[in-house]
């Protein structure tokens, strides 16, 4: 193993160590559980059935992670999505962040870009710091959050199962060994298990408003009956371990024809072939700033290769990496010619950046696998060049089931996916940025089909949920409000243990405030809005359905 990577595990560990142990001194739930108060604060019987139409009405998340905790090990994420043993057993902070959250490295890294910083860790019953709108590893989706947001009028929540290797190896504390489809059957099965424990809650098998749905026609059925339907997905780096070592693909073609397989066996209805660090199926979309280095270093830790990348030549393009200026210019012409021989160095053109890699033939013949299963195929996190070729073969196929789940491809490719037949939906961020998202995605839409849109709100995902709107004073969301979708529910400020939330102050700092936020994005976009999402799930179902005949 090269010696530096020894150097940074040896001080991670040391990190985590230090944190593990103060967390078992200082940072223990207590031995008596906590007052129970839990109110999701919604009054008012859920729709159901369809419209005169025929149609489905209900708005959709394309892109959460309501397992996540699960996935790089299993001792990244704090807190769970449910537990049998109730809420103060669910919502509690990562024993190793210590007494006081100084210990939290991680979580300080991506959430204030410093390894140093302070959080209150007790969690429940009080949440002083946490959940948050900008903290990275604290629970976003609990089931009963998830739960308001159905209330109010979601109609299909899309779970992307979720694993990284490369994050797992590297973060010291782990439950579980790093193999990433592993970890994608263990969050397939807790989403299950959510399912049981919330008929339990309802009165019995089939009773419960969270159903895990396999194809439209299940889907159909359950949003008909006022539910939720929830589809799986899977987003991780390495799916059916396809990693690439130097120019060297780990799996082949049957691997990923026996995944795929499984997969269905699963329950899974739709999947990314790239996310993050380049693979033996694509090349990926870069994370730009400090994400982006830190990112880098990753995909050389896990290929052998930093990411390569020319000044692009067609208007598609990737985010733009760094370092990127007048000298790296200079010696990027140069350096490019190393790339044969293996040789990479993180010194690049200037923008706009494009990935030099596109789709390999195993990630063609995935894409073919798909299709002939008749599975969604996630577009995001492919580089452009990918997209480009993914599109290709899906236009040639006439196949409609593409979508652009949370913002992570070049919308120039919108028309091709929208000509497909299928879906773009953005990710989710202030309510006037979410609005100008949707007026783009509708000028490219196709006008012989519905249009429907939805969000991403990607909870769970180590990223931003939306900000307060900037300068709502003058027309905050006033509680208690009606619910957009649903004249008949009727919403005010959610509460969890001795903690209330109000979306004009704190944004959208868990799931629960997702109804508060589309509040907030009617204020903007007007009715015309609200209609578009509520078409979401009709919108998604058709394509879904076009997709299987």
């Amino acid at each position: 193993m090269p010696r530096k990577k020894l150097v940074v595990r040896a001080f991670l560990s040391i990190l985590a160590g230090a944190s593990l142990v103060t967390g078992l001194l200082y940072g223990a739930p207590p031995t008596q559980a906590a007052p129970f108060y839990d109110d999701v604060n919604v009054s008012g019987e859920p729709f159901r059935g369809a419209g005169p139409d025929g149609q489905v009405s209900g708005y959709i998340d394309l892109h959460s992670h309501l397992m996540s905790y699960e996935g790089f090990g299993g001792s990244l994420m704090c807190g769970k999505a449910f537990d049998v043993r109730g809420v103060q057993a669910a919502l509690r902070d990562c024993p190793d962040h210590g007494s006081n959250g100084s210990l939290a490295w991680f979580e300080n890294l991506v959430s204030k870009g410093t390894l140093t910083g302070t959080h209150d860790t007790v969690g429940w019953p009080t949440f002083k710091d946490w959940p948050s709108r900008s903290s990275r590893t604290h629970q976003q989706a609990y089931y009963r959050w998830v739960e308001r947001s159905w209330r109010a009028g979601q109609r299909i929540l899309v779970n992307q199962l979720v694993s990284n290797r490369t994050l797992c190896e590297l973060y010291p504390l782990k439950k579980y060994p790093c193999d990433e489809m592993d970890s994608i059957r263990l969050q397939a099965r807790r989403t299950y298990e959510l399912q049981n424990y919330v008929d339990e809650q309802s009165g019995g098998p089939g009773k419960g408003w969270f159903r895990v749905v396999r194809n439209p026609s299940e889907a159909r059925k359950v949003i008909e009956q006022g539910k939720l339907a929830v589809v799986l997905g899977v987003e991780t780096s390495e799916p059916f371990g396809c990693r690439r070592i130097g120019d060297r693909p780990q799996c082949t073609e049957k691997q990923i024809d026996d995944g795929l397989d499984e997969m269905q066996r699963l329950g899974v209805s739709s999947m990314f072939l790239c996310h993050k660090f380049d693979n033996a199926l694509c090349g990926v979309r870069f994370d730009g700033d400090t994400t982006g280095l830190i990112l880098n270093i990753g995909n050389f830790l896990g290929t052998r290769r930093f990411w390569q990348a020319d000044t692009c030549t067609r208007p598609e393009h990737d985010n733009t990496i760094t370092p990127a200026n007048d000298l790296t210019a200079v010696l990027s012409g140069p350096l490019a010619h190393l790339r044969p021989i293996g040789v990479t160095l993180p010194v690049y053109p200037k923008p706009p950046h494009c990935n030099v890699n596109g789709l390999t033939d195993l990630g063609a013949h995935m894409i073919k696998g798909m299709i002939e299963r008749g599975m969604i195929v996630e577009i995001d996190h492919m580089s452009a060049k990918a997209a480009d070729q993914a599109l290709t073969i899906l236009e040639q196929a006439g196949h409609p089931g593409v979508v652009s789940s949370h913002s992570w491809t070049d919308l120039g490719y919108a028309h091709r996916i929208y000509g497909l037949g299928g879906m773009l939906t953005s990710y989710a961020g202030p309510a006037d940025g979410f609005t100008s998202s949707w007026r783009r995605a509708k000028q490219a839409g196709d006008p012989a089909r519905l249009f429907g849109f939805g969000y991403g709100l990607d909870a769970n995902g180590m990223g931003p949920l939306p900000a307060p709107r900037s300068g709502n004073e003058a027309d905050p969301v006033r509680y208690p409000f009606t619910s957009p979708f649903d004249p008949n529910v009727t919403l005010d400020r959610p509460r969890t243990g001795e903690r209330t939330w109000d979306v004009n102050t704190e944004g959208v700092a868990h799931y629960g405030l997702v109804p508060d936020w589309l509040a907030d994005v009617r204020t903007v976009g007007g009715e015309e809005i609200i209609t578009d999402l509520s078409h979401g799930a009709e919108a998604y179902l058709r394509m879904w359905e076009d997709t299987r005949s």
